[in-house]
């Protein structure tokens, strides 16, 4: 296994990049990254645009939030862009992330920014810190109610150990690359973006 944790200093850099882009309005560049995670990571985007099917627009816009910053915070490694997690990433991340908030016994009692499994927390400490001080600063100054904190705890946990089990080499998500304007391509060949898809398949599509 490989030990890829997300530093304190990319967890902060995060932070901040958003920060300036929320304090400045900026939609442009709020498009910009927006249809960035669009194009590499549609099925994340559509796992966490599901909580908004579910339970209403605030709380979808909520996981839809999070979800992205967490993406963020991942795609700062410099060894280039993130690999695209599949339906199945996810799945499993889902069914790693329920196995083991199913080990605590008390669960439901504790606030639900606290409801997250220790031994994911562990893989990702950085992350994990600052996501429980910034939901816990999100309800107790009522950007957030409770309600929503409670349900998209659980689908934020499941987007960063989808990560973690890529950056740590446990399920590789889908590789990606960039394609050569007028390279020749044929349907039946192995996409050039890396990806081991056939062109049909993949770009091709």
């Amino acid at each position: 296994m490989v030990d890829r944790v997300v530093s304190a200093e990319d967890v902060e850099r995060t932070i901040t990049a958003f920060t300036k882009l929320d304090k400045r309005g900026d939609r442009k560049a709020m498009n910009k990254l927006a249809m960035r995670l669009q194009k590499e990571q549609p099925h994340l985007l559509q796992f966490a645009a599901q909580v908004r099917n579910d339970h209403g627009d605030a709380t979808g816009e909520a996981a839809v939030f999070y979800a992205t910053l967490v993406w963020s915070m991942f795609d700062r490694d410099p060894a280039g862009t993130l690999p695209r997690l599949s339906n199945k990433n996810i799945i499993d991340a889902e069914s790693v992330v329920g196995g083991e908030l199913a080990k605590i016994a008390d669960l439901g009692e504790k606030e639900p920014y606290d409801r997250v499994s220790p031994a994911l927390a562990a893989n990702q400490p950085h992350i994990y810190a600052k996501l429980r001080e910034l939901l816990e600063e999100d309800v107790r100054e009522k950007a957030m109610t409770r309600e929503t904190c409670e349900i998209i705890i659980k689908p934020t946990q499941v987007v960063i150990e989808a990560f973690d089990a890529d950056a740590a080499g446990r399920r590789r998500g889908e590789k990606q690359g960039t394609i050569v304007v007028g390279e020749k391509v044929g349907r039946n060949d192995v996409c050039p973006c890396g990806s081991g898809k056939k062109y049909k398949k993949c770009h091709g599509a």
